[in-house]
């Protein structure tokens, strides 16, 4: 069954044929990515990939990682860093202040290229619902308060849309969960973890693959199983010659 869009959230029947996977922010880390997948096993025929958002900036490998867009088993959410491309494509902010928080691999880029970027980022929805009742978990990048009637409505204010983007209350411990009561199993990314971490109803899987220290993580949705790896670690093991399904 396709996913059905309802503004900025996209629902998704469940996976009754192979797993569901969520994985951290990328930053542009695909070469741990690679790994990952094979260690996990991943059969792009049956099983899905999930992304929290943030493919791009301060890795070394964003435009690979736009490609992953073109994946049939892959399903990303916005990130703010997708949003911020988004926003210099369209004139809405200088290229420089991207380069300050990790668009500096664009500027080679032509702004044309950067236009055609930007043109299939905005088709990325803020959040995934996956399933109904028991089954279900929502996918988005930041964080929600709020229940999954809330959610499901799709229609999101400014400053809701900008604490699925950018918010770190509830990481930072200032973000009341009691007010997430209602909310399905939630995986996010955006505020780095050292590791796998929930909080409320949201399961935090960025664990800072692009920095000194960090990896990227991949957890199977609604169980415990998780997988890490650093990218150095993923290229000692000759990652970046394996191929993606």
């Amino acid at each position: 069954m396709d996913p059905v869009l309802i503004h900025d959230v996209w629902h998704h029947s469940v996976n009754r044929k192979g797993r569901d996977f969520i994985v951290g922010d990328l930053h542009g880390c695909v070469d741990a990515l690679r790994y990952l997948l094979r260690e996990i096993a991943f059969d792009p025929a049956r099983d899905r990939l999930f992304s929290v958002g943030d493919l791009v900036d301060r890795g070394t490998q964003s435009e690979e990682a736009l490609a992953l867009l073109d994946k049939p088993w892959f399903y990303a959410v916005l990130g703010n860093h997708e949003d911020t491309l988004c926003a210099v494509a369209e004139g809405r902010l200088r290229r420089h202040w991207w380069y300050g928080i990790g668009g500096s691999w664009a500027a080679p880029l032509s702004d044309e290229k950067l236009r055609y970027y930007a043109e299939r980022l905005r088709t990325l929805p803020l959040v995934r619902v996956v399933g109904n009742g028991a089954e279900r978990f929502n996918v988005l990048h930041a964080e929600f308060f709020g229940t999954d009637d809330d959610l499901d409505v799709g229609e999101f204010s400014d400053e809701v849309r900008q604490k699925l983007l950018w918010g770190r209350e509830l990481a930072l411990g200032t973000g009341n969960p009691l007010s997430q009561r209602g909310l399905s199993l939630t995986y996010c990314g955006h505020t780095p973890m050292r590791e796998l971490q929930q909080i409320g109803s949201q399961v935090f899987v960025d664990t800072g693959a692009f920095g000194p220290g960090g990896k990227l993580s991949i957890v199977e949705a609604r169980r415990s199983h998780r997988w890490s790896v650093t990218v150095d670690a993923a290229r000692a093991q000759g990652a970046a010659a394996m191929a993606l399904p």
